[in-house]
């Protein structure tokens, strides 16, 4: 792959993937963390810090809030906005907040490579909707459509390049990469034949019109998780309670999100004017459909796969992008919240 902004297996720098959530190819959308205090005998008062403007990412747990779920458990909910100087893996890992979510699901496999004691305790979004976007009359719709062609990504999304041609046989030299721009312009103007984004990003995905193809990340074989909830090992020992009255908090208001899909973007653009309502309303299909799937139909919203998260850390270790020691699954998830959750979370899978 002849990369002009040098792609290599150094190319990244992790440390700042890090200080920005941003391990997964630069594609932050909300980052969410939580600080556990007193609010009562039973209660916790918790502060949703979004790394990032508020987005649909986070479209179930305004619901929640806003629907009364959360106090309904016993969760006093906040939310602070946050922007690209916060720091969410330091603020949760230094126990300035108790829980986190993560973009997209490498930035914690390499977290915890370096030492920092994160760990997965439920997934929002089934599939990850990263896509490689192309036009119609020079589509690339497979791996192998990408061979002599020149493709527009992130820097930081290098690797998933890098690791979608592993996955499919292809040598690097046989795709040119270079920087993905702000837009869809590179495409537009026939300077790349391929840009990558979110396909719940439907405002930048209108200039491409019908002539738009798709090839998401997922189905060219690097199947990696988006909006990943993340807490530290020592609130999972100490304050799993906690845990599990927020998950199911959040499991109540993507089940109510789903069955009134136009009353959850009413309350969204309530919450955040400065959100456009047509625009949600535009992208709330592709967001459920990333949130809601056939796994999620038998084991419930926020599921995670043992078998998925061991591909992604074998990936990851084939690439040499681990800064320590390359993490197990028990080191990057866990399944004890989401046991305990069971019942609400397959009611509204």
């Amino acid at each position: 792959m002849e990369v002009k902004s040098k792609i290599n297996a150094n190319a990244i720098d992790r440390r700042s993937l890090l200080k920005n959530g941003l391990a997964f190819g630069g594609l932050a959308t909300v980052s969410s963390f939580i600080t556990v205090s007193s609010a009562g005998a039973s209660g916790a008062k918790v502060n949703m810090q979004l790394g990032w403007l508020a987005s649909n990412g986070i479209l179930g747990e305004v619901v929640a809030k806003r629907m009364g779920f959360y106090s309904e458990e016993g969760i006093e909910l906040d939310v602070t906005p946050g922007g690209p100087g916060v720091d969410g893996v330091a603020s949760v890992a230094a126990g300035r907040a108790g829980v986190g979510q993560l973009s997209s699901s490498p930035s914690l496999m390499l977290a915890r490579s370096a030492g920092i004691p994160i760990k997965a305790f439920a997934a929002g979004y089934q599939k990850h909707p990263f896509t490689y976007f192309s036009l119609s009359d020079n589509p690339v719709r497979t791996p192998s459509d990408m061979i002599g062609k020149t493709i527009a990504t992130q820097p930081t999304a290098m690797i998933l390049l890098r690791a979608l041609l592993a996955k499919n046989g292809i040598a690097e030299d046989q795709v040119e990469a270079v920087n993905m721009g702000s837009d869809m312009n590179q495409l537009m103007t026939g300077q790349v034949q391929a840009v990558t984004g979110w396909q719940t990003n439907t405002n930048a995905l209108k200039i491409l019109g019908d002539k738009r193809v798709d090839m998401m990340l997922w189905d060219a074989g690097i199947q990696l998780y988006a909006n990943v909830y993340y807490t530290t090992d020592d609130m999972l020992a100490n304050h799993s309670d906690v845990l599990q009255r927020f998950l199911t908090g959040s499991a109540r208001g993507w089940g109510y999100t789903r069955n009134n899909p136009e009353e959850a973007v009413d309350h969204l653009v309530s919450e955040y004017i400065n959100l456009d309502r047509e625009s949600e309303l535009e992208a709330i299909n592709p967001v459920l459909d990333f949130s809601f799937n056939e796994v999620t139909s038998a084991e419930g919203w926020g599921a995670m796969n043992m078998e998925n998260w061991q591909s992604q850390i074998d990936t990851y270790e084939q690439l040499d992008q681990f800064q320590g020691a390359t993490p197990t699954i028990d080191d990057v998830m866990t399944s004890e919240i989401l046991e305990a959750t069971e019942t609400i979370r397959k009611q509204v899978g």
